[in-house]
């Protein structure tokens, strides 16, 4: 979100502008005002790496035409079967022999419904093909990512720089670099480096593919200290990875890639900015500079329109318009929400809370800070200590919670469960904190405190479906209340997995129904993410659509099966339940003894009963006098069973949510988290006193309401009040205070704006009471049809 904002008031509002081109001009001339377009004589190391990669290409050339030739069968989507030969047919043939158009269209190849392929790469065996489009995910991530190294060859051209890496993104691409001497990139490079990057279109270089040894590319990139690192970093010894050349540019890259720079019609540079090697504040400070590009004009067109309706609807600039929150230097990345902004805030999670009663969840409390041995025994440590703000308090180091799955953890372990508690829903609306980068932070959508609406669900595994498809009713029942829509993913066991295959499969498998289920009652699709589930389980994850249909990461449904065990979670089972009721097991059938304390401490070192009574109560000091509390696991009980922890969140982040529904709103709030719902507007001062009893009887009912009792015309008044963006206006006078009543005009219907039909205010404020109590976006006033012009009764009649 930022990221598109940001470019835009660089690319099309208000940025550097781009000076007109003089047709008789050359082009190299006009393109730059900042030295020569390009270096001469070109950088050292670029021939020498051409002259490495030659002559391994041939090799592998020869190698390849040596290899027998098959025949293959290739199976299209639609079931029809192709022929061809191995290391000889390609997907740009197949395409070819369909339609030329088909064939300019195609970006990227997909084999057996995995592999992405270059098209201009043969085939090597029988398989099943998919023909890609700039339309489709991947065909666009890999447009884009042919387009990051072309910018990398313009960058090198211009700057005889290192190159480090150049991704696609959401929203395009960029490349990071090191520019000679540490210099920084300046928008008066932009259009040099667009004048390259049209010139490389042009040329249309082919991107050739070649499999290097990790010896070799060591040769090959030892000029550059970044490439250096992450080949030894990445490869592992006596293993071969790929490069791609187009051009003079030769760059470490797994791949694949359009067939040849000439597929890039349309590109703009959208912003640049300074960054870290790897993210790390200790590495060394890069450069990068961010692009975009389309296969045609008409979509770079519409991007750009795009970015100023999304620039528009910026929430940092709605925010302080509004004046919802702001931000102070003494603590970076943590909003102050002013009144307005905290309606909001307050609203959002009154809506949840009410959704929590409705559904049997339960609100706790838990301490923001905790011992680090309580992140250590949850796995946390390892994973976000660099995320995680540690103090050392009492000469022991503390965690302030980026997070509150552990603290519920115990809170379910403090004492012995049953079945019958099951499914045991604990919601925590806690302050979290992260130590994300300074660099990363960017309004609300990146912040180091937030809150989440964050809940946790312990249950048995035949429960999950249940509790799934109850969270899918409440996702539908909140963006459907937004307009907001979605997509879903399920998120499949990854390679690094803890937990039991078996496990896994039953997990996936409810999931997969609980999907299926959902999507047939609504009419949609959901996506298989293979191997991209958490360690610890299966997750499905929910991207909304906001009305520019950008998708915004918020809620989560994610399966626990580790942190149980962490925790030594674990409840009875009903067949000892049965057992005991029946007297069957006595005093031994009763519920397994309580979890250890949240600290358990370690053996008393001796048989001092000082020593023994310090243990006992937690309080353990090592020669050194320091606390070491100690979190012990413990086997499951007999008779008991590890319950599964449901992690969830519908909104997420409170305060990227809130970002999110600035944006999709445009800072137009429904009327029940509206900051601003009714502006009273006296016609004149004799008439103050009234607009004042008005707004005291709707501040009865919670409704946030102002009084205009500025000097300024009616006309003046009215018009701030829908800069301002009231829901309502209620006009007062002499009429309106005799027969107690208001004249209502409505924000989001034109229809009311300039009515003279004024409103019982009992009936008014009734009307009002409903509306924010369903939440509703309609017009609780709608004109009747004496009220409406005459060319709209007509209209209505036909």
């Amino acid at each position: 979100m930022e990221q598109v904002t940001e470019s835009l008031k660089k690319a099309v509002i208000g940025g550097e502008k781009k000076p007109k081109k003089d047709k008789k001009a050359p082009a190299a001339a006009n393109a730059s005002d900042s030295g020569p377009l390009e270096l001469e004589p070109q950088a050292k190391f670029i021939q020498e790496r051409l002259d490495l990669f030659d002559r391994l290409y041939k090799e592998q050339q020869d190698e390849i035409a040596k290899r027998p030739r098959e025949d293959i069968l290739i199976t299209l989507p639609d079931g029809s079967v192709k022929s061809g030969k191995s290391y000889e047919t390609t997907p740009a043939a197949i395409a070819k022999g369909i339609s030329n158009s088909l064939y300019k269209k195609t970006v990227v190849a997909r084999v057996d419904g995995e592999t992405l392929w270059d098209i201009e790469r043969p085939l090597e065996k029988s398989c099943k093909l998919e023909l890609l489009d700039f339309n489709d995910e991947k065909g666009k991530e890999v447009f884009w990512h042919s387009s990051a190294h072309i910018l990398g060859e313009a960058c090198e051209r211009r700057f005889g720089c290192s190159l480090c890496i150049g991704p696609p993104v959401q929203d395009g691409f960029y490349y990071e670099m090191s520019l000679p001497g540490q210099a920084a990139v300046q928008a008066s490079d932009w259009q040099p480096l667009e004048t390259i990057f049209g010139k490389i279109v042009k040329e249309k270089q082919p991107f050739q593919r070649l499999e290097m040894s990790k010896e070799d590319l060591l040769k090959m990139f030892a000029y550059n200290p970044y490439k250096q690192h992450i080949i030894k970093d990445k490869i592992p010894d006596g293993t071969r990875t790929t490069v791609y050349r187009n051009g003079p540019l030769i760059d470490l890259c797994r791949g694949p890639h359009v067939p040849d720079t000439g597929r890039i019609d349309s590109f703009m540079i959208t912003k640049n900015s300074s960054s870290y090697f790897l993210g790390d504040a200790n590495n060394d400070s890069l450069q990068r500079i961010y692009g975009v590009s389309f296969p045609d004009k008409k979509g770079l067109a519409a991007h750009k329109k795009f970015l100023e309706e999304a620039a528009k609807r910026d929430h940092r600039v709605i925010g302080k318009q509004q004046e919802l929150f702001y931000f102070e230097e003494c603590s970076p990345g943590s909003a102050m929400w002013l009144p307005h902004g905290t309606r909001i805030h307050n609203a959002i999670m009154q809506y949840i809370r009410e959704q929590y009663w409705k559904r049997g969840y339960d609100e706790v409390i838990t301490p923001n800070m905790f011992n680090v041995a309580l992140w250590e025994q949850s796995g946390h440590l390892a994973h976000y200590k660099d995320d995680m703000f540690i103090l050392d308090v009492d000469k022991e180091q503390f965690g302030l919670k980026p997070m509150n799955c552990p603290a519920h953890a115990m809170m379910f372990r403090h004492r012995e469960r049953s079945h019958k508690e099951l499914p045991l829903r604990l919601a925590d609306f806690g302050v979290l904190h992260r130590n994300e980068a300074s660099g990363a932070l960017s309004g609300l959508t990146r912040v180091r405190r937030f809150q989440q609406d964050d809940a946790h669900i312990f249950c048995r595994e035949d429960q999950i479906k249940a509790e799934v498809a109850d969270l899918f009713d409440f996702m539908k029942s909140f963006y459907g209340m937004l307009d907001l829509t979605f997509k879903l993913r399920l998120s499949t066991r990854p390679d690094k997995y803890m937990g039991e295959i078996e496990t896994w499969d039953r997990a996936e498998a409810k999931l997969k129904e609980a999907l299926d289920e959902f999507v047939n009652s609504t009419g949609g699709t959901w996506e298989l993410n293979e191997g991209d589930g958490a360690f610890y389980g299966p997750k499905i994850d929910i991207a909304v659509l906001d009305c520019l249909k950008r998708p915004f990461q918020c809620a989560t449904i994610q399966l626990d099966f580790q942190q149980p065990i962490n925790f030594s979670l674990e409840y009875q089972t009903a067949e000892v339940a049965h057992k005991s009721e029946e007297g069957k097991e006595g005093k031994e059938a009763k519920l397994a003894p309580a979890a250890a304390a949240q600290f358990a401490p370690a053996p008393a070192a001796s048989g001092d009963q000082k020593d023994k009574d310090a243990a006992a109560s937690g309080d353990h000091k090592d020669k050194d006098g320091k606390r070491k509390p100690i979190l012990i696991k413990k086997p499951l009980a007999a008779g008991c069973a590890r319950p599964v922890m449901i992690h969830r969140a519908m909104a997420g982040s409170i305060e990227r949510f809130t970002a999110i529904l600035c944006e999709h709103f445009a800072g137009k709030w429904p009327f029940w988290m509206s900051p601003r719902q009714v502006m009273v507007i006296p016609v004149g001062m004799g008439f103050l006193d009234y607009a004042k009893e008005v707004a005291l009887t709707l501040r009865g009912e919670l409704i946030h309401v102002d009084v205009d009792s500025s000097g300024n015309t009616l006309q003046k008044k009215i018009r701030s009040a829908q800069l301002a963006q009231y829901n309502f206006i209620f006009v007062v006078g002499d009429d309106e205070k005799k027969n107690r009543k208001v004249n209502i005009r409505y924000r989001d219907d034109t229809s009311t704006q300039a009515r003279d039909v004024p409103v019982p205010l009992d009936e008014a404020v009734s009307k009002l009471r409903a509306l924010k109590a369903d939440r509703g976006r309609y017009n609780p006033f709608p004109p009747s049809k004496e009220e409406k012009p005459a060319d709209a009764a007509a209209a209505e009649q036909k």
